[in-house]
C-alpha cells in the first residue's frame, strides 16, 4: 500500500474535516428547523387560546408573540407584508425605515449604534422546547438580516454570541423567567458589551465623568408572564439585582436620564425595565444606570412602552430639536419588533 506523503496527508484531512462540517451544518440546520416549528405550533396555540404566556420547562415562561417572530422567517423586502403584524403593509418592512434613520443622522454627524435584544427562546432553547439542547444560532434569519444592515453602513451590535457565550457563567439567568425582559444580569452584560463598542472615541475626554456606587439587593418581581399565565399558586420570581447609584456632595441618589447627554439610549421597556420602578419592577439598576456605571456619566433616556420601532423616534420627532448636542444613538430593542410591533414608519426625526 502506497503511504501518502505530507502534502497529500493535509490535503486529505482538509476534505475529511469539510465533510465533517457540511454535515454537522447540516445537522444543525435540520435541528433549528425542527425548534422553530415547535415554537410556532406553540405559539399559535397559546394565540388560539388567547394567551401571551407560553409554558416551557423549569418552571419558564415565554412571550407568544415573540415565538412567533423566531418562527416566520425573513421579514424583510418582498416578504415583510406576508408577516408582519403593522396594519399598515406600508410599515412592514423594518429596512427601509433603518436606513432612512440612519441617513439623518449622517447628515448632521451622529453616529447610530442598532442593538436588537434577543429573543429569550435564542438563548435558552432548551427552556421552551425538546427539539434542540445546544444553544446553536436558532434565529438565522437575524444573522442574514444584520449582515444586510452592516453592507448598508449600519453598526449592528449583536448580543447573542456575548449571551449565549454567558447564559450559564452566574446562578441567574440572562433572561427572567416569569417576564417578556431581560434579567438584571442581561442588563450588566448588555452594559458592558455596548459600552465596549462606545470604546474611547475622543469626544468622551470632553464629558465630565461622574462617580457611581453598586450594591446587590434581592428582589421578588410579579412579571408580565407570571400575570398573564394567570395562576396566583405560582411562587414568584426573585432576582438579584446591582443597583447603582450617583455619589454627590448630598450623599447618593439614583441615576437620573441627562437630556444634555451626548449619547441617546433610545427604543422600548428593555431601557425601562430595572430603572423606571412601578411596572419596570425596581428603581436604578437596569440598563441605563449600568451604561452609566460604565461609561461615567448618564444617556439621554428616550424609551417607550411597548414599540420601540416608530414610537420611540416619534418621541424624537416631538422634541423639534435636530438632536442637537448628540453624537451617538444606542437604538435598543426586542427582535420581535421586527414584526409584532405597529410598523415601521420613517419619522423625520431630523429637519
Amino acid at each position: 500500500m502506497n503511504r501518502l506523503d505530507k502534502p497529500q496527508l493535509f490535503r486529505a484531512i482538509v476534505i475529511f474535516i469539510g465533510i465533517i462540517g457540511i454535515f454537522a451544518d447540516a445537522d444543525d440546520t435540520q435541528m433549528a428547523q425542527q425548534f422553530l416549528t415547535d415554537i410556532r405550533t406553540q405559539a399559535e396555540v397559546a394565540e388560539k387560546a388567547r394567551s401571551t404566556a407560553v409554558e416551557g420547562s423549569d418552571g419558564w415562561l415565554f412571550f407568544a408573540p415573540e415565538l412567533r417572530h423566531l418562527s416566520v422567517g425573513r421579514f424583510w423586502g418582498d416578504a415583510a407584508t406576508k408577516v408582519s403584524r403593522a396594519l399598515n403593509p406600508e410599515h412592514a418592512d423594518p429596512l427601509p425605515a433603518i436606513l432612512d434613520f440612519k441617513a439623518q443622522l449622517d447628515k448632521v454627524g451622529i453616529e447610530l449604534i442598532l442593538v436588537p435584544v434577543p429573543a429569550k427562546a435564542t438563548i435558552y432553547p432548551e427552556k421552551i422546547s425538546d427539539q434542540t439542547a445546544v444553544p446553536s444560532r436558532v434565529d438565522r434569519n437575524h444573522l442574514e438580516f444584520y449582515d444586510l444592515l452592516r453592507k448598508q453602513g449600519v453598526n449592528v451590535l449583536d448580543l447573542t454570541p456575548f449571551f449565549i457565550q454567558h447564559r450559564f457563567t452566574k446562578a441567574e439567568p440572562i433572561y427572567c423567567e416569569q417576564d417578556t425582559h431581560w434579567s438584571g444580569y442581561g442588563c450588566i452584560l448588555a452594559a458592558q458589551a455596548i459600552a465596549e463598542a462606545i470604546g474611547d472615541r475622543p469626544w468622551l475626554t470632553e464629558v465630565e465623568k461622574r462617580d457611581y456606587q453598586a450594591e446587590m439587593r434581592i428582589v421578588e418581581i410579579t412579571g408580565d408572564l407570571w400575570k398573564a399565565l394567570g395562576e396566583e399558586n405560582l411562587p414568584k420570581e426573585q432576582l438579584q439585582l446591582t443597583f447603582v447609584r450617583e455619589r454627590t456632595a448630598d450623599g447618593t441618589c439614583p441615576v437620573a436620564p441627562w437630556r444634555e447627554s451626548p449619547i441617546v439610549l433610545l427604543g422600548d421597556s428593555h431601557n425601562l425595565v430595572f430603572h423606571s420602578g412601578n411596572d419596570m419592577h425596581s428603581l436604578g439598576a437596569g440598563l441605563p444606570d449600568h451604561l452609566a456605571h460604565r461609561i461615567g456619566f448618564p444617556v439621554d433616556l428616550v424609551a417607550v412602552r411597548g414599540s420601540g420601532a416608530t414610537p420611540s423616534r416619534l418621541s424624537l420627532f416631538r422634541r423639534r430639536d435636530n438632536m442637537r448636542g448628540k453624537r451617538l444613538v444606542i437604538w435598543c430593542f426586542s427582535v420581535r419588533e421586527f414584526t409584532e410591533g405597529q410598523g415601521w414608519r420613517k419619522v423625520p426625526v431630523i429637519r
